[in-house]
Formats: C-alpha cells, structure tokens, sequence
C-alpha cells in the first residue's frame, strides 16, 4: 500500500501474515490464548467484514489496525477500528498514525462518513494521541457483563 523508511502498508490475509500479526495483537489482546484461536477470531471475523492493515518492516509486522464498515441508524456507514496497536518496542516512530491515517484514507475513498473507534476510559495515552490525530470524543460506551 504505502513505502517509506523500510515499512510497508498491507492487509495481513492469507494465514502465514495473519500468524506474523498474533505476537503484536497480543500485546493489546493479551486473552488470546494462541495464534491458533487468534487466525479462528479473525476469520469468524472476517467473515463479517473484519479486515486487518499491517506496517510491515521486512516480514515483520509492527503496527497493526483491524477494522470494519459499519452502518447504523444514528452514523449511516463508517469505518469501525476495531484494534490499533504499536509493538511496544516500536512505539515513538509515528507508525500506529501511519496505519490510522491509511484507514482514514480509506474510509474517504469508500465515501464513508467517518471513522469511529473506542479505548479504555484510563488509557490517557491513547486519549492524548486520537486526540492529536484530529479526533474527537462524541459518545461514551456504557457495558455490562452478562456472564
């Protein structure tokens, strides 16, 4: 998708880049039990549209951005980012903007209306860099669990 500094953009689709990209998911998914259960998750997945952009350096993934077109009474169609995440040892070298900024890109050339994604309540650091991406707070997500 895009060159520049040795990092690549593309989609992990086949099983080999899908297994490559279980070690950086892992690091914001730490429940994933297995690289196994991670490809099954993904391919349930996409089988509702879930796809997932890679940064790769060589072989090697280092950021990743999972996402989705959603459509929903109150937005119309959008661009859900499921999952946005920087190997931890990478973090610094702006390419967790890189892939968001691929996925905004993206959403644009589909004619979507935006791009929507949700974080932690306490992750400030991730507040503070949607924040600095142009992003800004619209809704809060309220949950229960049923189990």
């Amino acid at each position: 998708m895009t060159a520049s500094g040795g990092i690549v953009l593309r989609h992990a689709a086949d099983d080999a880049a899908l297994r490559a990209c279980f070690p950086v998911m892992r690091e914001l998914r730490p429940h994933l039990a297995s690289a196994a259960a991670f490809l099954a998750q993904v391919r349930r997945q996409a089988a509702t549209g879930y796809r997932l952009l890679a940064a790769w350096e060589g072989d090697a993934p280092v950021s990743l951005g999972g996402y989705r077109i959603v459509e929903m009474l109150v937005r119309g169609r959008y661009l859900y980012v499921d999952d946005l995440v920087t190997r931890e040892s990478e973090r610094g070298r702006g390419l967790g903007a890189r892939v968001l900024r691929a996925l905004m890109d993206e959403a644009r050339a589909a004619g979507l209306g935006a791009l929507v994604l949700d974080t932690a309540a306490d992750n400030l650091a991730a507040h503070r860099f949607y924040e600095r991406m142009g992003m800004d707070v619209v809704a809060r997500r309220y949950a229960i669990a049923l189990r």
